[in-house]
């Protein structure tokens, strides 16, 4: 039988370390329990918001309505010649994932190493780093219908993935509940280490044929350099996306500042946020409560007694700083409740 509880606190469920309540919540470990809970249709017309690691998420006030944890754990395998799926229960820590691939030799989602989250959110996030996405890898997901009670599965093509983008944060918002995903990997190797530090703190190695595991450990070791351990100091990772902008705005934009950071990609110019948010003097500013991390100014902190609504009011901040300065408006990758 499910418990339902009421009035519960949400600081130890986000990584932010905000203090927020539920006014219902319930942990689901089965996916039949999903059927369970939604055979009662009290929970059809209730908001609802599903927590996964808690990690891409900030409270500004108390939550009137149903929190779903979802701790569906699970990881298992198939290998057919090079090519292996690997599925895994939306519950699963991602980074506990990433290791578990690794050490099985499983190739693709090494540079995926450390972020922070759940299993079941990386695809809704679409999240990346170190020039691979999730929709790299990305075989299926099961989900579970709300309206209709059925377990449904998406292929990559129905996901519609885009940068940091995908069909359950857009049209299906809120229909769905991911109860588990597939990985397409693979046991030969395709190392990438063209984006950012990679090859040059492997050269510093002396490694000139890394394995899977130097690249994780690589990337793991540049994060926790540039990121603060949200065990240590509440945060959420990057609290904005990196704008991308036409290559019509970018050649305007290079005139005048002719040092910003920028990748080129299919759809127009990506430019580093975190660069333009340190050109605007807030890397390490500390205001109330909040502030930015002193390593990576795309990084927004609770240096302990934050609240939700004073860190969104200093991410307004740098917001309209960046706009002023660059004419570029930066979009926040945090989810706001």
């Amino acid at each position: 039988m499910l418990q339902i509880h009421e009035n519960v606190s949400l600081q130890n469920f986000n990584t932010f370390g905000i203090e927020a309540y539920a006014r219902y919540f319930v942990e689901i470990n089965h996916k039949e329990e999903l059927k369970e809970l939604f055979a009662d249709t009290k929970w059809h017309n209730i908001n609802r918001l599903v927590l996964g690691g808690g990690s891409n998420m900030l409270f500004t006030q108390d939550f009137e309505g149903l929190v779903i944890k979802m701790n569906i754990r699970g990881i298992q395998h198939r290998i057919n010649h090079n090519e292996v799926t690997v599925e895994a229960g939306a519950g699963e820590v991602w980074n506990d994932f990433v290791n578990y691939c690794v050490d099985w030799g499983f190739a693709g989602v090494e540079n995926l190493s450390l972020i922070p989250g759940s299993v079941g959110a990386s695809p809704i996030q679409n999240i990346g780093a170190y020039g691979v996405e999730l929709k790299d890898v990305f075989e299926s997901c099961e989900a579970f219908e709300i309206a209709s009670g059925n377990f449904v599965h998406f292929n990559k093509a129905d996901c519609r993935f885009g940068y940091r983008e995908s069909i359950f944060k857009q049209e299906k918002k809120g229909q769905y509940i991911i109860c588990s995903v597939k990985f397409r990997l693979f046991t030969q190797a395709q190392i990438n280490i063209s984006y950012g530090a990679i090859s040059t703190e492997l050269q510093n190695r002396g490694i000139t044929e890394p394995s899977i595991r130097d690249v994780s450990q690589t990337v793991s070791e540049i994060r926790v350099s540039k990121l603060p351990d949200p065990s240590t100091i509440g945060n959420a990772g990057s609290f904005f996306k990196n704008p991308v902008i036409t290559a019509q705005q970018f050649k305007k934009l290079v005139a005048v500042h002719p040092n910003v950071v920028h990748f080129n990609v299919p759809d127009g110019v990506k430019l580093a946020a975190g660069w333009l948010i340190e050109q605007c003097g807030w890397k390490g500013k500390i205001v109330g409560h909040t502030g930015t991390w002193k390593n990576q100014a795309l990084v927004l902190v609770n240096h302990g007694e934050a609240t939700g609504k004073e860190v969104f009011n200093f991410s307004e901040q740098i917001i309209n700083s960046v706009y002023q300065k660059f004419g570029v408006k930066l979009e926040r990758e945090v989810n706001i409740v």
